[in-house]
């Protein structure tokens, strides 16, 4: 297990085995932000559900206009109208519903208001600022499918079906295990000779919500065999994923790996990916034991391609890739032994969009990835020339 796995790879091997809970529960709409819907929604009605008014204006037929019109009636939104006698007008507002016998809608702007009549232009199309029953969608037809993760614009389809309630996947429960003895928690005033604030427990909790999961449970672990091994077994009895950070390398300090090994079964190790290459996967008792490197720009990459498509996996989630597209880039580069994620930022220049790398690109350095728009992808032994058309992954997307 010594070489280097190429990420196309590991996610394959990853994935094959990630089958989805099947737990669901059902929440207020408002509360479903960014859950994994767990069955198809079919319409429940026509919208919208009654032809309307597209603005403020008159509705009349187009056999009676260009001259002047009684107005036989004031629909606002919300009223049900009386249907119009001809040779007349209906004053109406938008949203409001069409009535009987209109056909077109003439915007205020156009028309002559004296008194309890209108003059409006003459009109030779049917259906001007109408919508139509139906228009924009039909009862019985599919709106989301199961594995939709929900967004705002679908929160509000499913209000506008008069929902109150949706089924959701539940959410993975993930623990976080964190290796490493140099870690002193933020809030400590004084901080030892040879010690670092734990940046990756804010880090990866917040990952970890973005992605839909729940943490149940953060373990600081001592530099020992024991100690991690105890802690894995704790993890795994708490939560259905667990996410260690650190330890995973070979040094005589890394002990979340052989720990992995004697508990359970270690699938891959050590991946062709910069940053990240230490990353190991393996399962004890059957949960999925994700082994993220301990460098913060190590745990924001590998997380984003390995463990977020894994937690949303979990939930039926039908879309596990990142979202990518290509730009321009505006740098070169040799290409190296392993795909390289590089933090990079969107410049404009000319009207033509450009990519750039930040300057750091040190695993350990986490204000990159604040000053980043995006992480731009770098094949294996691939060079890039300036004006190359490259991969980008926005990062607003993974989180």
């Amino acid at each position: 297990m010594n070489q280097l796995i190429p990420l196309e790879e590991a996610l394959e091997t990853i994935l094959a085995g990630i089958t989805p809970a099947c737990q669901t529960e059902r929440l207020e709409v408002t509360q479903a932000l960014g859950r994994v819907l767990a069955e198809p929604f079919i319409a429940t009605m026509d919208s919208p559900p009654y032809t309307n008014s597209a603005m403020d204006g008159f509705a009349l037929r187009v056999s009676d206009s260009g001259g002047e019109l009684q107005v036989s009636q004031r629909i606002a939104a919300g009223q049900v109208p009386e249907p119009l006698a001809f040779g007349t007008a209906a004053r109406i507002f938008t949203g409001a519903q069409l009535p009987d016998g209109a056909d077109t809608v003439v915007m205020q702007e156009e028309c002559e208001v004296e008194g309890d009549r209108v003059r409006v232009p003459l009109r030779r199309e049917v259906g001007d600022n109408v919508r139509l029953r139906g228009h924009e969608i039909k009862a019985g037809e599919l709106l989301l499918e199961a594995g939709e993760r929900l967004g705002p614009p679908a929160l509000g389809l499913l209000a506008s079906q008069g929902l109150a309630t949706v089924l959701c996947a539940k959410q993975p429960r993930v623990a976080l295990l964190q290796s490493g003895d140099e870690l002193v928690e933020p809030g400590s005033a004084n901080l030892p000779a040879g010690a670092i604030y734990n940046s990756n427990r804010s880090l990866l909790e917040g990952l970890v919500q973005q992605a839909g999961g729940q943490v149940v449970g953060v373990w600081h672990l001592a530099d020992t065999f024991d100690a991690t091994s105890e802690a894995l077994r704790q993890a795994v009895d708490a939560a259905d994923v667990v996410i260690t950070t650190g330890g995973v390398s070979v040094g005589e300090e890394d002990h979340v790996k052989p720990a992995i090994t004697a508990l359970g079964e270690l699938h891959l190790w050590r991946l062709a990916l910069k940053p990240g290459k230490p990353f190991a996967f393996g399962r004890i008792a059957g949960k999925p034991i994700i082994g993220l490197p301990g460098n913060p720009s190590s745990v924001l990459v590998t997380f984003s391609l390995l463990a977020r498509p894994i937690l949303l996996a979990l939930q039926g989630a039908r879309d596990l890739a990142p979202f990518s597209l290509w730009l321009t880039a505006g740098f070169e580069r040799r290409g190296g032994l392993r795909a390289e994620y590089l933090r990079g930022s969107i410049v404009s220049e000319g009207g033509v969009s450009k990519v750039y790398p930040v300057a750091n690109q040190s695993s350990g350095a986490l204000y990159a990835a604040t000053q980043s728009d995006v992480l731009i992808v770098a094949p294996v032994g691939q060079d890039i020339a300036e004006g190359d058309a490259v991969e980008i992954i926005p990062l607003k997307s993974l989180f």
